[in-house]
Order: structure tokens, then C-alpha cells, then sequence
């Protein structure tokens, strides 16, 4: 079958990150509108005379020298001589990204930004923009699959080999020059919207996961109440179905309608500054839910995730209402099995564990060893099943014990262990709200009084953790114990 596609463009080189980004844009807005033109032809009746194709931008660059550059960076360093080269997505959405990570480059290694058309098609589902109506009345007459004409979205360009580290580019390259293919990039995007209610344009930079609807609403009051007094750093606060209240000093106007029934994992978000804010996502209960948001927003390079969350306390010693900040995990989750085995440990990052504990201490007004009193250091163990009491505990306990663990939840480890595969600075802050092993267990009304005092002050130290991470220096912040002997060059 004959092949219709725009006439190929010819790579340029640059030395101007803008400059790189803008021919990545024209590129991607150009093939995009080609598909979608042949689309919106045959809606009118006008058949292709053959398959109608056009394919991703593509950068690529390239290392001679084996010699180092000086750079505190954990990334944007070519780590062997060769062709380095990634199919690139969504250009509008990371303008900042692309040309934060053109100009590291450019200013590591020197040489030019290669940029040109891949071989990789764009699928017709990721070439049209979310909100696009198609006239599937008009199409379904035709009586033609679609995928007779256009080219759908291709599993084996959307596996996550790069980032597992599992991948093994041939001798002297093409070397992955970032963890994420552009499908792969293109299938969370699409799959962020369904799950969380927003667009990922929305997402900022520093995203608190909950497993409790008490933390959001709580954080939903904060956020209405910043932009009601004009607060300084948040320029705006999305909820899903994209509603959006403005800071009063911009005016405080309120766009958007809710949608029509709550999304799976509603996200919210205090918009910042080149997306330096916050967004909070409600992920519900278990590991799967984990692993999948999470699997999904790590292709936005966010700068850090934490968990913040209730959990089972295991010490006698510990109250309700206690924290626990984690510095290891016990990973009983099973998601991740696959993707990163349990050989491989998940370490505390002192950078986060500083920002929560120095978090701990302003809100609650402690230090020392009063703030040893309200907060234990330890071991998490997440389990996958929520009814574990419910089994013969004997091995249970003697494997908790073995571990040292002093709280056990359904997500921290998930999310952990994600972030560092994904190479997302990570953390978990949380909250004892039961003590099975203890036989004290929440009463009704205790239950109602516990969360009205406790959940408040929880978010604020997340709030305050974020911020305190927002400030710090992106060499601290995204540790080196995240990078591999042979990393890609893109954060």
C-alpha cells in the first residue's frame, strides 16, 4: 500500500536551545495538523488512495571525547563516545524542559542539537488534542477501520526498557537520550487526563500523593484561601474537570465546570511560576492505583514526589496521631516486581528527608527530642493486601519484626520504589491513625476528632516540605543515588 506522507524536512543543527525547541515545535505541529487533516477528509467522504502517516520530531547529538566536564549535575552529561538520540512529543507542554536540558548539554559536551524527523510514527489517537470533536457518525458510515488508514498507537515503542535499565543499545549507539520515548510520553498524557480529572499542562513540578479524601479537602480549603488573600508564589488553583480559581490579584476569577462524576485519582493543583507549585493527587487505596499514577506523571520530570498518608503504627510505643518518616521500605507491594526487582534497594534521599523532618519541626514548633516524640525514624512495610489481620499473623509478625518496621500502609513503597526508577526524587511522611497489633483501633467519634486535628497540620508540613524543596538547587535536589553508570542525558 502506497504511504502519503508530508515532505520530509531536513535535520538542522543548533547551538540556541530556543532555537532547537521552536524547529521540535514546527515539526510536531506540522505532522500533527497533516494527520489531522486527512482525518477530518474522511469524515467529508474523501478516502486516502493509501496509509497516511507522518512521524515524531527526533533529536539527537553526539560525544567524540571520553573527557569530563565539570558539572555538580547529576545529569546532561554523555556518558560514552557515540550517537545519542530520542523521539521527542508535546513540545508546547515542555518548552521549559526541552531547553533547560538543550543548554546543560550544550554547556557540558559543546557541539550542536541535532534535530530532525524520526522513523517513529505519530499514532492518529495522540495527533489530535483532547478536547478535538471527531464526527464518529461520518467515520462508522464509511464503513473502513481506521487503523486501515492511520497508523495506532504501537506497544513495542511504549515499554518502559529505558528507564529499567534492561535496554541495550548496540555498540557506539544510538544511545536513549532520555528515559521516555515520545509514545510512551504520548500514552501517559492521554491516560493523566482520564484518571485524574485534569490536563497535564496543570501538573506542577512538586506532587503530594494521599490516600485519604480528608487531606484534599483540607487541601482544597488552603488553596481557596491563598488565592483569596493573594498569595504570592501561586498564581492559580486547578480542580479537575479544569476548573480554575485565579489569585485575587489577578482578579479571582472562577472558569470551568466539575465533571459530571468524580475521576478515579482526582488531582488538584496550586499552579506556580514555570511549574514550581504544587499538585495533590487523592490515589485511593492499594499499590496498583500507586504504580499507575505514578507511572504516568513521572513522564512530566517532575522534580519530587512524597507520600503522605495514614498508616497502621507497629510499636507500642507510638500514639495516634504520630509520624513516621520513612528511611527504608519493606516492599510487599508485588506491582513492581517486574520492573524493579527486589535485589535492588530503595534508598532514603537525604535531601527530601531534611525537607520533611525540617518540616516536622516549623509546623509543629519542636526540635530535638520533642520532635522525637511525635515523629519515629524507621522502617514502612507496604502490603498488598488491605485484610492482612485476617490471616495466621505468625509469619506476618515474625517478617515485620525481622524488618524492624515501625508502620505499615498499602502505597509508600509503591511509590518509592517508582521514584527511584523513574529517577524522581522521593519520600513518605505519615500518620499513625490505628495500631492493629496493639488491638487499638479507631472508634467513630475518635475517628471523626482524629482527623479534624491531625489532618491540618500533616498537609501543612507537606506544603512546607514542597516548599522547602522548591528552593533548594536542582544539583542537590535530584540525588546521584538515583543515576546509573550508563544514564541517559536527559533528566
Amino acid at each position: 500500500m502506497t504511504t502519503i506522507c508530508p515532505p520530509r524536512l531536513e535535520t538542522q543543527s543548533f547551538t540556541d536551545p530556543e532555537a532547537a525547541w521552536e524547529q521540535i515545535a514546527l515539526i510536531y505541529r506540522r505532522n500533527c495538523e497533516f494527520i489531522r487533516g486527512h482525518l477530518a477528509g474522511l469524515t467529508r467522504g474523501e478516502i486516502p488512495e493509501g496509509r497516511v502517516r507522518a512521524c515524531y520530531p527526533q533529536v539527537e547529538v553526539r560525544s567524540t571525547s571520553y573527557s569530563k566536564h565539570e558539572s555538580t549535575l547529576p545529569y546532561g552529561y554523555l556518558h560514552t563516545p557515540g550517537i545519542y538520540r530520542t523521539t521527542v512529543t508535546a513540545p508546547d507542554l515542555f518548552k521549559t524542559y526541552f531547553e533547560e536540558q538543550f543548554t546543560v548539554l550544550l554547556r557540558n559536551h559543546g557541539g550542536t542539537i541535532d534535530v530532525g524527523e524520526s522513523d517513529t510514527p505519530i499514532p492518529l489517537h495522540f495527533a489530535l488534542p483532547a478536547h478535538e470533536h471527531v464526527d464518529g457518525a461520518a467515520l462508522n458510515a464509511l464503513g473502513i477501520p481506521l487503523r486501515d488508514v492511520f497508523d495506532a498507537p504501537d506497544l513495542a515503542n511504549t515499554d518502559d526498557e529505558i528507564a529499567n535499565g534492561t535496554y541495550v543499545p548496540p555498540r557506539g549507539g544510538p544511545y536513549p537520550l532520555s528515559a521516555f520515548t515520545a509514545p510512551r510520553v504520548d500514552y501517559s498524557l492521554f491516560r493523566l487526563a482520564h484518571y485524574t480529572g485534569t490536563a497535564a499542562e496543570h501538573f506542577q513540578n512538586f506532587v503530594i500523593f494521599t490516600n485519604y479524601q480528608f487531606y484534599i479537602d483540607e487541601f482544597c480549603r488552603v488553596a481557596k484561601a491563598w488565592m483569596a488573600e493573594g498569595h504570592g508564589h501561586y498564581q492559580r488553583f486547578i480542580e479537575p474537570g479544569n476548573v480554575s480559581t485565579d489569585n485575587a490579584l489577578t482578579g479571582g476569577a472562577v472558569t470551568g465546570s466539575p465533571p459530571p462524576r468524580a475521576p478515579q485519582m482526582p488531582a488538584y493543583h496550586l499552579v506556580g511560576d514555570r511549574g514550581r507549585g504544587i499538585t495533590m493527587v487523592n490515589i485511593g487505596v492499594g499499590p496498583a492505583n500507586a504504580k499507575t499514577i505514578t507511572d504516568h506523571i513521572a513522564v512530566l520530570r517532575p522534580h519530587a514526589w512524597i507520600m503522605l498518608g495514614h498508616c497502621a503504627g507497629l510499636r507500642n510505643s507510638q500514639e495516634l496521631g504520630d509520624y513516621v518518616l520513612a528511611h527504608a521500605y519493606v516492599r510487599e507491594d508485588h506491582v513492581l516486581d517486574a520492573d524493579l526487582p527486589l535485589t535492588v534497594p530503595v534508598p532514603a534521599l537525604a535531601e527530601v528527608q531534611v525537607a520533611l523532618e525540617q518540616a516536622v519541626e516549623e509546623i509543629t514548633q519542636t526540635e530535638g527530642i520533642e520532635t522525637k516524640k511525635i515523629m519515629r525514624t524507621g522502617t514502612v512495610a507496604t502490603f498488598d493486601n488491605r485484610n492482612w489481620e485476617l490471616r495466621d499473623q505468625t509469619e506476618i509478625v515474625r517478617q515485620l519484626s525481622q524488618s524492624r518496621a515501625v508502620a505499615l500502609d498499602m502505597e509508600s513503597a509503591t511509590i518509592a520504589a517508582n521514584g527511584f526508577r523513574f529517577r524522581v526524587p522521593y519520600g513518605t511522611l505519615l500518620c499513625v491513625s490505628d495500631k492493629p497489633l496493639h488491638g487499638e483501633l479507631k472508634l467513630p467519634g475518635m475517628a471523626s476528632d482524629f482527623y479534624r486535628t491531625q489532618v491540618n497540620r500533616h498537609l501543612q508540613i507537606g506544603l512546607r516540605a514542597m516548599e522547602i524543596l522548591r528552593d533548594q538547587p536542582a544539583e542537590r535536589l535530584h540525588s546521584r543515588k538515583l543515576r546509573s553508570f550508563a544514564e541517559t542525558a536527559f533528566q
